[in-house]
């Protein structure tokens, strides 16, 4: 699809949202005086009209929601269309509020990049140096281009996979192990660990120092525009940040299709990770990416503004 068809799509689809959200808030305040709740979950970018439940419960009782059943609830339309395994895990930053879809692990295909690029930074921090100009190079064509022989220049340079473990332990990630025999692609790892790595780039506590963050962060503001897909379905002002990953597997030849990163929906700041293989093709992987990616943001921030 061409990028202004793209982007004209993607605007009457916001526009078509806030027509059923006006609808939405209009059916909640009639039901308020009656003491009912109303839980809206969006399914999918095209079919944005999921109720969940509405249910009783007295003024002073505020009920506990459960996200994450909320989530699964928003996606399992996209879910249903996948052809693979796919999960998805959101943070709203300001209220902090999160959801995760699904645990399988998956192979990362080229979001490790980000990952190689923190271990890298958090090394040159732990021994009081800076990265060098030729590795600055080469963490530009890696993140902004996708490169993938700067990423083995860089792999190598953290310690391969020994070293991205090691700094993957610093960073919390508990079910990400490195390719090994220098097949950093191969990566194993979970939506809720590249929602915890997106937290080390974006977040406020984070091993990694402020300027660390920031030029990481740059580099994923710039990536090249047409590798300009996943997450950012999900963006309403155009200054999202991500890295995304494709890879055909070798012995099936069903693709690996993964986005991260974080975007702005509704005025809220949100990060977000999406997994998927067994699609049929890359653009099959890239539609329920981007499927899972828009009811998911949808669904949290709605949460968290409610």
């Amino acid at each position: 699809m061409a990028e202004g068809s793209r982007r004209a799509a993607r605007a009457a689809a916001r526009h078509r949202r806030r027509v059923w959200r006006t609808v939405v808030s209009a059916l909640v305040l009639a039901l308020a005086g009656a003491g009912l709740y109303l839980s809206l979950a969006t399914a999918s970018r095209s079919a944005t009209t999921t109720v969940a439940a509405v249910q009783s419960a007295s003024p002073s009782a505020s009920p506990t929601v459960d996200l994450d059943a909320v989530l699964a609830t928003a996606v399992a339309g996209a879910a249903s269309e996948a052809e693979g395994h796919v999960s998805v895990a959101v943070l709203d930053v300001a209220s902090g509020a999160r959801a995760t879809y699904g645990s399988d692990a998956v192979v990362t295909a080229s979001i490790v990049k980000a990952d190689i690029l923190a271990a890298l930074l958090w090394q040159a921090q732990q021994a009081g140096r800076e990265l060098t100009a030729a590795q600055k190079a080469a963490a530009a064509l890696m993140i902004e281009q996708s490169d993938n022989t700067s990423a083995g220049t860089l792999f190598e340079a953290v310690g391969g996979a020994d070293g991205l473990d090691e700094a993957n332990q610093a960073f919390g990630l508990t079910r990400t192990t490195a390719g090994t025999d220098g097949y950093w692609g191969l990566t194993s790892t979970t939506a809720a660990d590249q929602l915890r790595l997106l937290q080390v780039i974006f977040g406020a506590d984070s091993v990694l120092d402020a300027d660390s963050q920031s030029y990481l962060q740059g580099l994923m503001g710039k990536i090249s525009t047409d590798q300009d897909w996943g997450v950012s379905a999900a963006d309403e002002d155009g200054a999202h940040t991500l890295k995304n990953g494709w890879l055909p597997r070798s012995d099936s030849g069903l693709w690996v299709v993964n986005s991260i990163g974080r975007v702005t929906h509704d005025g809220r700041d949100v990060l977000v990770a999406v997994l998927s293989d067994g699609n049929s093709t890359q653009a099959t992987g890239i539609a329920t990416v981007e499927s899972m990616a828009v009811a998911a943001v949808e669904t949290l921030t709605g949460q968290a503004s409610g």
